[in-house]
């Protein structure tokens, strides 16, 4: 059985490690690109979780992980009200503008050029943005939880890097 784990956790690394997509592309080692000059495109908001304003929202993909678990993407809006579904983690950078965000627990917090945020996947968020706010959003999908649990085994007895950071 621990032979079983084994396997399956060299299988996840092997996976994650690749730089080669499910679809045989081979994928570069770096992407650079500069968010003031990103091919924004428009990504409107549900209109079901518009609660005031007008909010156009745009954005240009970045990058994507190999097994597509992660991607890095930019993001800007105009003033309004709605909700948000963040169905995956995600953490955001806020590049211009600001943000006032009102969690599902009811707290509140303005994010503001510089700040980092992160939202749960699976969570709803209230955003109210006053004028104009861009973000750097690196989304992360949950992983299925047999592989998560492999990959931990794997992230315990491993190789550690000395920097803290995982492997």
């Amino acid at each position: 059985m621990a032979l079983h784990y084994i396997a399956i956790a060299a299988a996840a690394v092997g996976i994650r490690s690749s730089r080669v997509s499910p679809h045989g592309e081979t994928l570069p080692a770096f992407v650079g690109a500069s968010s003031a000059t990103a091919d924004m495109k428009p990504a409107p908001v549900e209109p079901s979780w518009i609660i005031a304003g007008n909010p156009q929202a745009r954005v240009c993909a970045h990058s994507q992980s190999a097994d597509k678990f992660a991607s890095t993407a930019v993001w800007d809006c105009t003033a309004g009200t709605f909700r948000w579904f963040f169905g995956w983690d995600e953490t955001v950078v806020i590049l211009e503008g600001e943000v006032h965000v009102t969690a599902e627990d009811g707290s509140e917090r303005t994010l503001k050029a510089g700040d980092v945020g992160y939202f749960r996947g699976g969570t709803w968020a209230t955003w109210h943005i006053d004028n104009y706010v861009k973000k750097i959003a690196f989304v992360r999908k949950p992983m299925p939880m047999l592989f998560s649990y492999a990959y931990r085994a794997w992230a315990k007895f491993g190789p550690k890097r000395k920097d803290g950071l995982a492997a």
